[in-house]
């Protein structure tokens, strides 16, 4: 599955480690993966990070940030949410363009009343008031980084990137492995500031091998959202051929897992598929998708747990339906065979 939320009653810190390694985060007190995103009705691909603690080095940036901020008095300690963060995320939130949490106490905790994580806090102050606060996780080996934010009067002095670099020299000094900030996004620019911290130490998951790569290996063209898009394109140029008429388009509903309400439904959760102007009925639907985990196309039938009001094709993007898989009907590495099969299959429906 390409996305996933587990609900722990207890989290262990050799467990929480585990999500980490394998492209997990924090959402709340549940922790979820994804390998997808929706921004403003376009899809992306989310690339996890870490970064390898003992490799990293005091950079030109880190020391232009520690001489900006000397002036600041900074802490580290036990998290906690009182009045005064809450006013700060508050104003914070003001200065940004994209959507967060309605306060911090929703972001950490939802509606938990318990907290399953061993959280810590740094807290930026300017002759005692609160100028910038960042949140992180302790594991046994690793820390992840869960938010930061800061008073936009005091943007001048990068107090995102510097509070990034304070959660990095506490879990560095504590003998831990790996830092966590999230991931980044290929062609959405916002997280690219990730991608500028510790960089001699950084990796990102990659998704095929599930390995830990150096950042500089990393490629576009390797992901999966490209190679789904890439393959299923080839497919429908072979299939105009045979005059069978088709449209690659992104689902709208691939991350519906992460419903607590839908999260063991099994819902249908590629990005991605080929799908073709007919159905066998208003709820079962045959579409073909790219499986990058073994590299093949899979022809599948579906079927419409719910219908939406939204028109199917509308900025490219299949809507009108969400979507559960019931059959795989044929696989194949090779396009030419699944071109083949789906003649078979279209032939047979004309026949029937």
């Amino acid at each position: 599955m390409f996305a996933q939320v587990h609900h722990p009653q207890k989290l262990l810190p050799g467990e929480l480690d585990g999500y980490l390694e394998r492209g997990w985060f924090r959402m709340g007190q549940t922790i979820f993966t994804t390998n997808f995103l929706n921004f403003r009705h376009q899809l992306y691909g989310a690339i996890w990070l870490r970064i390898v603690l003992p490799d990293l080095t005091h950079d030109k940036q880190q020391q232009k940030l520690m001489k900006r901020n000397a002036g600041f008095r900074t802490e580290v300690k036990r998290a906690s949410i009182n009045a005064a963060k809450e006013e700060l995320y508050a104003k914070y939130k003001l200065g940004i363009s994209f959507e967060v949490s309605s306060s911090l106490k929703e972001l950490m905790y939802r509606n938990s009343l318990h907290d399953l994580y061993h959280t810590l806090e740094v807290c930026v102050y300017d002759q005692g008031k609160l100028i910038g606060a960042g949140f992180f996780d302790i594991g046994a080996t690793s820390g992840a980084g869960i938010t930061s934010f800061y008073d936009p009067d005091y943007k001048k002095y990068s107090l995102g990137k510097y509070l990034i670099y304070q959660k990095l020299e506490y879990c560095k000094a504590s003998g831990l492995s790996f830092f966590y900030p999230g991931y980044f996004v290929p062609g959405y620019s916002f997280f690219n500031y990730k991608l500028g911290i510790g960089t001699e130490a950084l990796q990102y998951l990659d998704f095929s091998s599930q390995h830990w790569l150096p950042i500089d290996q990393f490629s576009v063209e390797k992901t999966p959202l490209h190679v789904m898009h890439k393959a299923l394109s080839t497919l429908r140029a072979l299939l105009q051929q045979f005059r069978i008429e088709s449209s690659v388009l992104m689902y709208e509903f691939f991350d519906a897992n992460l419903i607590p309400e839908l999260k063991d439904a099994g819902l249908f959760d590629f990005p991605v598929l080929l799908c073709f102007p007919y159905s066998e009925d208003d709820s079962i639907h045959a579409v073909v998708v790219y499986d990058v985990q073994d590299e093949k196309y899979r022809l599948i039938r579906c079927i419409s747990v719910w219908a939406s009001n939204l028109p199917d094709r509308q900025d490219g993007f299949f809507s009108s339906h969400l979507l559960k898989i019931i059959q795989e009907i044929f696989s194949s590495a090779v396009p030419e065979e699944m071109a083949a099969a789906l003649l078979v299959e279209m032939k047979s429906r004309i026949a029937g």
